[in-house]
């Protein structure tokens, strides 16, 4: 099942207008403005159009993704707190709206050691559920490495999913674009069928529930984000007719975050990934 993230300018009504646009069978959205801290209280009837929405289209599952400001690894200790809130929020949110997965960017570490960075990560997540106690799943979703990012390689996602302690509530969202850029080689065959494996021994693929398929304008273990439009970056079009296809992938749902100037680009990726599947 393929879709996009899904605006949701003007409210979540006009939402399953756009999925329904692009064909999406999946959709992610965010529950409130990304770029902010403070959000406005979900409208009753909004939600009620968007839940209707997706019932009658057969869209699911719904991913929300939590905004970018929060950060669960930080030493600070007002914005560690912040950012435990608003994981808080959007797990409350996830459910009012019906989304079963909660998409987190695992954080970043400025002054911290590793350990000390993984130990705040697994509190933060443990403080949240211990708070909003729901059957949303939080998806953790690994990172380029760019900067100080955390949770770039399958290890450190594993330590962080082995400390929290409500183990049925957490998975894996696994980025394509990232991957490859932290240094998983997904554009050949052999390194491809590697690194599933790495992450089957380590996480288990019964762990990874959403696939975000994006391809990569920067080259393998450049560490630096840049999504880019399905086969034209450097994982390529045989690379995700590989992984679109492969046996321990293919059944799961995928959200593209491809660049978008207008329709078109997400018309145009739409149709180059479905016509890669066998």
């Amino acid at each position: 099942r393929f879709g996009f993230q899904i605006s949701i300018s003007g409210g979540f009504s006009k939402v399953v207008g756009r999925a329904k646009r692009f064909g999406c069978e999946t959709i992610q959205i965010f529950s409130r403005n990304p770029r902010q801290w403070q959000s406005e209280p979900l409208a009753e009837n909004e939600v009620k159009v968007f839940k209707r929405g997706i019932e009658e289209e057969k869209i699911n599952p719904v991913f929300l993704h939590i905004p970018y400001l929060p950060n669960i690894a930080s030493v600070k200790e007002d914005l560690y707190s912040k950012s435990i809130r608003s994981l808080e929020e959007d797990l409350l949110r996830a459910q009012i709206l019906g989304a079963s997965y909660l998409v987190l960017h695992i954080g970043r570490r400025i002054t911290s050691s590793e350990d000390e960075t993984r130990e705040r990560i697994i509190q933060a997540i443990n403080n949240a559920f211990d708070e909003v106690k729901n059957k949303v799943i939080l998806l953790l979703e690994n990172a380029s490495g760019q900067g100080t990012e955390f949770g770039h390689t399958f290890s450190q996602i594993k330590a962080i999913i082995d400390g929290v302690d409500d183990k049925n509530r957490v998975g894996l969202c696994l980025d394509t674009a990232h991957a490859f850029q932290a240094g998983y080689d997904l554009s050949r065959e052999k390194r491809l069928e590697e690194t599933i494996g790495e992450l089957d021994r380590l996480i288990g693929l019964n762990k990874l529930y959403l696939l975000h398929l994006n391809d990569s304008k920067t080259p393998l273990g450049s560490h630096i984000d840049r999504h880019w439009h399905i086969g034209e970056g450097h994982i390529g079009l045989e690379g995700f007719r590989r992984i679109v296809n492969h046996r321990g992938l293919s059944h799961l749902p995928a959200i593209m975050e491809t660049p978008r100037k207008n329709d078109t680009d997400d018309l145009k990726n739409m149709s180059v990934v479905r016509g890669l599947v066998k």
